[in-house]
């Protein structure tokens, strides 16, 4: 269960793929790779306990970094390469990272870093460095494929998307150890969805996010295949399902969304029937899409949900679902529990603040208030990711929105999530954010930022035939009152929207919402 075991028994087997130039990375050059680095970072004075970050695209060498940094039992940072040098800076201070790794693609910013990044002792660049940064490969290059003689196995830090606020960091306690030693994903993912050596699994998003990291390399310790996209395109997705004829994938909704609004000629083109598991999670799935999806695919789509804080998850699979639909499923990891504001708990289809009784015990970093808000008020060992939903009697869970996302409107509580599902089932939009706006009389109102298909569409009249759309199937209290557009929204491609950048439009960059 770990690359160096498979690049000893099938060193020529493929670890992964980079689609979008077909170069394949075997076991054999991925464990070697990872132990030049791992001695790189010995030879900078780095020790287990210590922070690394690294700021790149979907890259080559991304999970050699990661597995490099795992066997120096070091804590390791992948950071969004859509975020700029201020933002970059933020996160490698915040963490303590003592290296720091970029790719000449980050140049533009990485270039506006070199007299940055406070407290780190050595930069590198990948393919041909520019000055303030040692050449990655180089390094490298002169170090030997031998493992270091005291390997102990390091872990993530990874920092929220920032949908709400500044993005925090989620530390847990480094395991320490044999590097061989099952972590808890690769433990729990095999038997749920059936992964093994012959898995071959498509990752369409960026790896810096939880997900797609934390399941690719589960493949990768199992000794399976991933095929990795830089970028989520919808008709190249189902393009690399035939060509590799892969196994397993994950998404978001929003790739569902537009891979159904693909012209029908070629959501049929390509042969798929080696699909058998389709993963999907980060953002809530409307209905109508994922019974639009299944109709499509079958009864292949599986469903969790969970956070980068590894607190407690929830699981589903598909015809579960079909009993239970709008469920993100029952609890993975240990009980779960509904509350309300007080840390009580509600009847069962009384909606609240969902809290995990796992056992996991994590800190956002340098904000211990955030960490206190974070577990319940009377009861230590349980946690919230700030999330709420409602239970039914056989335990399945049902997410209404965030709690920071809620609009009160007259003393009312709108979920803006609601309306978002069946806003995207139109066929014209592309993508929805609905929020509340300033109201004298009422605090705040609905409002629908809708980004059309195309954006000829952008007019007053189908403004008005938006909020019809709605009142025709939603209580009218909580149906937009207003509609603006926008040719592209700030949706994370982790399929998270960045609502604060939304809201701020209208409110400002306040912390009230008080006018």
């Amino acid at each position: 269960m770990h690359i160096s075991i498979h690049a000893a028994n099938n060193p020529d087997k493929i670890a992964f793929v980079l689609a979008d130039t077909g170069e394949k990375i075997s076991y054999k050059e991925l464990n070697d790779k990872s132990i030049q680095l791992s001695r790189v970072f010995r030879d900078a004075g780095l020790q287990p306990g210590d922070g690394m970050a690294f700021f790149m695209e979907n890259h080559k060498w991304f999970h050699i970094i990661v597995a490099a940094a795992h066997r120096v039992g070091l804590y390791f940072t992948p950071i969004s390469d859509k975020l700029t040098e201020d933002e970059v800076d933020y996160i490698v201070t915040d963490c303590g990272a003592k290296a720091f790794i970029t790719s000449r693609a980050m140049v533009d910013i990485a270039e506006k870093l070199v007299d940055k990044l406070a407290g780190t002792s050595v930069k590198y660049m990948l393919d041909d460095p520019i000055a303030g940064y040692e050449g990655l490969e180089a390094a490298c290059a002169t170090q030997s494929i031998e493992p270091l003689a005291d390997e102990s196995a390091g872990t993530e830090m990874l920092y929220s998307s920032g949908t709400t606020g500044r993005p925090k960091g989620v530390r847990k306690p480094i395991p320490g150890g044999s590097i061989t030693t099952l972590n808890r994903m690769t433990e729990m993912l095999p038997p749920r969805y059936g992964f093994d050596e012959n898995t071959v699994y498509l990752s369409p998003a960026p790896l810096y996010h939880a997900a797609p990291l934390g399941y690719s390399r589960c493949i990768l310790a199992i000794g399976g295949t991933v095929i990795i996209m830089r970028k989520f395109d919808a008709e190249g997705s189902l393009k690399l399902i035939e060509e590799y004829k892969v196994t397993d994938s994950q998404w978001v909704p929003t790739m569902f969304v537009r891979m159904l609004k693909m012209p029908a000629e070629l959501r049929t083109k390509y042969d798929l029937s080696s699909h058998r598991c389709a993963i999907h999670a980060a953002a809530p799935c409307p209905v109508k899409i994922k019974e639009q999806m299944m109709d499509w695919w079958g009864p292949i789509i599986y469903e969790y949900y969970g956070g980068s804080e590894g607190n407690g998850s929830t699981a589903i699979g598909p015809q579960e679902w079909l009993e239970h639909k709008g469920s993100v499923g029952t609890s993975a990891m240990g009980g779960m529990h509904i509350c309300d504001d007080e840390g009580n708990e509600l009847p069962i289809g009384e909606a609240g603040t969902i809290y995990f009784e796992s056992g996991q015990v994590f800190a956002y970093h340098n904000d211990p208030e955030k960490t206190k808000d974070s577990y319940h008020p009377t009861n230590p060992e349980w946690s919230t990711l700030g999330d709420v939903g409602r239970m039914d009697e056989d335990g399945y869970l049902y997410l209404t929105d965030r709690k920071a996302f809620m609009i009160i409107s007259g003393g009312v509580n709108i979920y803006p999530q609601e309306v978002e599902n069946h806003l995207i089932t139109h066929p014209k939009v592309a993508d929805v954010a609905v929020i509340g706006v300033p109201n004298e009389d009422f605090g705040e109102e609905v409002k629908a930022v809708i980004q059309p298909i195309d954006m000829a569409d952008a007019t007053e009249a189908f403004g008005e035939e938006l909020i019809q759309f709605c009142k025709d199937h939603i209580s009218h209290v909580k149906c937009p009152r207003s509609v603006d557009f926008d040719a592209e929204l700030p949706r994370h491609p982790n399929g998270k929207m960045y609502k604060r950048l939304v809201r701020d439009r209208y409110w400002g960059k306040m912390d009230s919402k008080i006018v």
